[in-house]
């Protein structure tokens, strides 16, 4: 084992759990504030300074925009004292900027962590998405199939009827079609305003009883979800959607050359990947931030593909 793989092992993740808890505790001062903008800011400026303190060589590749559109944890910046292992860095310092300002549940900080150019430089243009947990056969899920045909699917695999099915869809007047579809096959549709991270997130464990991910949401989102389910086993597919020139262009100067390619959950996070999440407001998976006379308590999740440990970690620290 190298260097760089002990010091993966060992240090790094457990690290990346810290840098989201203090993006998440920088968020959850804005929580109900009605402000988006300045809770994604705390995050940003946080989880940065978090990056700032590792030792690591990384690059930013899914991030807060390109570099004339965000001021720091922008694609392609520079983050850590550079005297680490290379790393390529995914991360949504504040996923669910709305539901934070209205105090609503699942807002999170989400960072994944890769070793160099294992993860897909996803354009910041919408993606077409599907989903499911692990223990399925390869390929009983397909993006290019009907909503019906997938509930069909994964409800033989799962031995249950397609009543016993539920996907987890953002509430988009986009995504009627596939409401629609699944409430024909007799499937439960659980209806999310915003954080598409989250949603994937919720097939990996069978507590949260979403079986299926469908629908079209961020790109970049869709890489970060696909780093969390690198980490428990799972599929994925996306297919980039662009809706003029422009998107395409964006695709086009990172490197994208076939425009209608779909992609499976490898070619999104192909590495040895670290995922963490920790929740700003309380939600299904994770608890939100906690402030209390004297500390603050988080709830983070920590994962690793390489091992397949899953970590869930309790802190309180003093204030």
């Amino acid at each position: 084992m190298s260097a760089d793989e002990k010091f993966l092992d060992r240090v790094l993740t457990m690290e990346v759990g810290r840098c989201t808890e203090a993006a998440a505790v920088a968020a959850s001062t804005m929580i109900g504030h009605g402000d988006k903008e300045g809770a994604d800011q705390a995050a940003v400026t946080a989880l940065r300074d978090a990056f700032n303190k590792l030792h690591i060589q990384g690059t930013v590749v899914i991030g807060e925009g390109e570099r004339d559109e965000a001021p720091m944890l922008y694609i392609g910046e520079k983050v850590g004292l550079g005297d680490g292992p290379k790393v390529d860095i995914a991360l949504d310092p504040l996923e669910g900027t709305t539901l934070t300002a209205k105090a609503m549940s699942n807002a999170l900080a989400v960072v994944a962590m890769a070793q160099g150019g294992t993860l897909l430089h996803a354009p910041d243009v919408y993606m077409d998405k599907i989903a499911c947990g692990p223990g399925y056969p390869e390929g009983v899920i397909d993006l290019d199939a009907s909503v019906e045909d997938n509930i069909s699917s994964l409800a033989k695999a799962k031995n249950v009827g397609t009543d016993d099915i539920t996907l987890c869809i953002l509430d988009r007047e986009r995504h009627q079609p596939l409401i629609d579809g699944a409430r024909k096959m007799g499937s439960r549709v659980f209806l999310i305003p915003d954080g598409d991270v989250a949603g994937v997130f919720h097939t990996t464990e069978s507590h949260t009883g979403i079986d299926l991910y469908v629908g079209q949401g961020g790109a970049p989102e869709g890489v970060l979800a696909a780093a969390a389910l690198r980490c428990v086993g799972g599929q994925m597919q996306g297919r980039l959607h662009f809706r003029n020139d422009d998107e395409r262009g964006r695709a086009e100067r990172i490197g994208i050359t076939d425009l209608n390619r779909k992609y499976g959950l490898m070619d999104l996070a192909s590495g040895d990947v670290i995922f963490a999440a920790t929740g700003v407001t309380n939600g299904t998976m994770l608890d939100g931030v906690k402030w209390e006379r004297g500390h603050v308590s988080t709830h983070t999740v920590v994962m690793r593909s390489k091992t397949g440990t899953v970590r869930y970690i309790r802190a309180r620290t003093r204030r």
